[in-house]
């Protein structure tokens, strides 16, 4: 019997994302104009829904690529629709990645979309749709940078300066960690269409594991933690984003610790 494959409100934007970006947008206005009596929870509103919001146009990007590129069962599981609910579990696509900006400032890989690889033919199309996720973070954090690479800071209250360069630096840390060649993240699902076979059999059980090794190297291993938030640094630098902006951003997130003076000082507060 034939499978439904994609129908046209497989496709409608989900009342929960629009929900999501409506408080990102509040959020981000009560940042901006320092509406707030505790501008750090302005932050922590703005920072997190506008995260949630990465997450799901990262999953809707290897959702939308393999939709075009021959897996039309794509749209029949919501993948389309922007539902963060639709990428696998809520507690793996939402609330984890979440506690892990909360515990760490880093930008944890969210949920998951299941993709019917034997519909679609090319090794191309097979990398370039688990390239388009982390891509997604990329463009999103040449957006929340603009502002500064492009030097039009000059009128930008400090504040949400500190917001947008908190929110880059998960972005980033997410794209990096997405593009790590280990099995279970999407670097790996970039290159595993060019391995042979028996590689890719030997590696296949080490998937489950692949991200929990890497949390482990990046927590319990200082030497790897300083190497890999020295390269994130870097890659902030070099769009116009420095140390004060992205600490005093995440100081500010974590508004249940206290107000920063140093950082406040810069607000004008």
């Amino acid at each position: 019997m034939p499978t439904r494959t994609s129908h046209r409100g497989d496709r409608r934007i989900s009342p929960v994302f629009l929900g999501i970006a409506a408080v990102t947008a509040v959020s981000g206005w009560a940042v901006w104009t320092d509406f707030a009596d505790v501008p750090g929870l302005a932050v922590f509103l703005f920072v997190t829904s506008a995260w949630i919001v990465s997450l799901c146009l990262h999953e809707y990007a290897h959702a939308r690529t393999a939709f075009h590129s021959g897996d039309l069962s794509i749209g029949a599981k919501g993948y389309l629709t922007l539902n963060p609910f639709a990428y696998t579990h809520a507690l793996l696509s939402i609330v984890l990645p979440v506690l892990f900006v909360i515990m760490g400032g880093i930008g944890l890989p969210g949920g998951a979309v299941f993709i019917d690889r034997g519909r679609i033919q090319g090794r191309w199309k097979h990398s370039l749709i688990s390239a388009a996720g982390p891509l997604t973070n990329v463009l999103f954090a040449v957006v929340c940078t603009a502002p500064f690479w492009l030097n039009a800071l000059d009128g930008v209250p400090v504040v949400f300066r500190y917001a947008l360069a908190f929110l880059a630096l998960l972005q980033v840390t997410a794209a990096i960690l997405n593009f790590l060649p280990v099995p279970g993240l999407d670097g790996y699902g970039v290159i595993e269409p060019w391995l042979s076979h028996r590689i890719r059999r030997q590696v296949e059980p080490l998937a489950p594991f692949g991200l929990i090794l890497v949390f482990v190297l990046l927590f319990f291993i200082p030497e790897v933690n300083n190497a890999f938030f020295d390269g994130v640094d870097a890659v902030l630098r070099q769009l116009g984003v420095g140390d004060l902006e992205t600490g005093c951003g995440l100081d500010y997130y974590r508004f249940w610790q206290g107000e920063n003076a140093f950082c406040a000082s810069f607000a004008g507060r």
